[in-house]
């Protein structure tokens, strides 16, 4: 008898086991929408940021750590190299300089992130020379660190100095030269 019953659910079991089951592609095909946004340009803003507030306050334009002061070689530095971060000391040493000039007028931040005289200074002249042949060093290697054209940096490193300008400091806009 206990044979019979336990032959029963044996039977049982492998016939709902056995069951079949359909399956049918559907008719649309299966769409997944993934939807991303890659900033490309945080990180080029990120590094603008650094190196204006080395300009414009203390700091330096290389990763801070504590790892210099017990290693000596580093061989996976991030900062931007020797000749940024001396183009951004001498920014810094002309900085009360180049403030003068866009406050009183006599230059100008343009759409490109260059200085621009406004007037026919010469000593205007020299400081603007200097200053943007250092400024483009900064924009070249911000460019090849992040992989990026030079006109793009020139962009976004205008915004951030037109809004950095004093009051008073002529900036170019889309509908041409305002009075910040």
């Amino acid at each position: 008898m206990l044979k019979r019953i336990f032959a029963v659910m044996c039977v049982m079991l492998i016939s709902i086991g056995c069951a079949s089951v359909q399956v049918k592609a559907p008719k649309e095909p299966i769409k997944v929408d993934i939807s991303m946004r890659v900033d490309v340009y945080q990180h080029v803003e990120k590094d603008i940021d650094a190196i204006e507030n080395m300009v414009s306050g203390g700091g330096t334009v290389g990763p801070q750590s504590f790892l210099p002061r017990f290693v000596n070689d580093a061989y996976a530095d991030d900062g931007f190299g020797p000749d940024v971060d001396e183009a951004a000391t001498r920014r810094k040493d002309r900085r009360s300089q180049v403030v003068g000039l866009l406050s009183s007028g006599a230059i100008g931040e343009n759409s490109r992130g260059m200085l621009e005289v406004r007037n026919s200074d010469s000593a205007a002249a020299e400081i603007v020379s200097a200053e943007n042949s250092d400024r483009s060093i900064i924009y070249r290697a911000i460019a090849n660190k992040n992989g990026t054209s030079v006109a793009d940096v020139e962009k976004l490193y205008a915004k951030r100095l037109q809004s950095d300008a004093p009051s008073g400091a002529p900036i170019e806009t889309p509908g041409g030269w305002q009075t910040k």
